[in-house]
């Protein structure tokens, strides 16, 4: 399937009500309103294909950039591709849950997601700290360097009052993710919720948001969720 076709294809599957709540989340022109569910059936039909994957990236068009990362192929990316489509990511939900998403899946993500939050940049600090969630929700708990995820629970807690807001809700996150999918560090990761305690999160003309991880947290045992890993971090 070649580029045009998708793009049409992708066209066609778009709803004015997701376009306007896509830009409501900060998305903007040009976007169709792409729910990402309904891309799944294009996906399967094309696989990974990486040079498309780039073709749809480089539009600026918030449902093809989605969809890139979908059928994009990780293991072939060099950082230099992550650090090129960082810069492309303009707002959460690519930076987020595009770009941190396919980092997540390589053998590089905490070298790269460790430059991301060291870099002072709000896009790229939340990138790299929602990276780990992917990760720590996906991979053996043997991956990681405990001593390491537990310096990170400090950092957090000595700097998420002040740090951007994008990148307050991705800390946030870590938190929770460290308690629920890293059993080595769940009672340090709850006692570091504690300590941070409510998260507000301020947002151009809206009502600020206040995140409580804590709470979230017990939500989950209560549920029984406790040790949960996700099969696939992508669509």
């Amino acid at each position: 399937m070649d580029f045009e076709t998708v793009m049409q294809e992708l066209e066609a599957l778009g709803k004015e009500s997701l376009k306007k709540r896509y830009i409501n989340n900060g998305a903007h022109e040009p976007l169709f309103g792409v729910a990402t569910g309904a891309m799944k059936p294009l996906a399967k039909k094309i696989k990974k294909n990486q040079p498309l994957a780039e073709k749809l990236y480089a539009t600026g068009n918030y449902d093809a950039m989605y969809f890139a990362g979908i059928i994009a192929d990780p293991m072939i990316m060099t950082e230099a591709d992550f650090e090129r489509w960082m810069d492309g990511a303009y707002f959460y939900m690519l930076s987020d849950y595009v770009v941190a998403v396919t980092l997540s899946e390589t053998n590089m993500a905490q070298k790269v997601a460790d430059k991301w939050i060291a870099s002072g940049d709000e896009l790229r600090m939340s990138a790299g700290w929602s990276c780990y969630c992917w990760l720590l929700g996906s991979r053996k708990d043997s991956e990681f360097s405990e001593s390491k995820i537990a310096r990170m629970l400090d950092q957090v807690e000595k700097t998420i009052h002040d740090a951007p807001e994008r990148t307050k809700v991705a800390m946030n996150l870590f938190i929770y993710t460290v308690a629920i999918s890293y059993l080595p560090l769940h009672e340090k990761a709850v006692e570091t919720a504690k300590a941070v305690g409510p998260v507000e999160i301020k947002k151009d003309k809206k009502k600020s948001s206040v995140l409580n991880a804590l709470e979230n947290i017990q939500k989950e045992i209560d549920r029984g969720r406790l040790g949960f890993k996700r099969k696939y971090v992508r669509c």
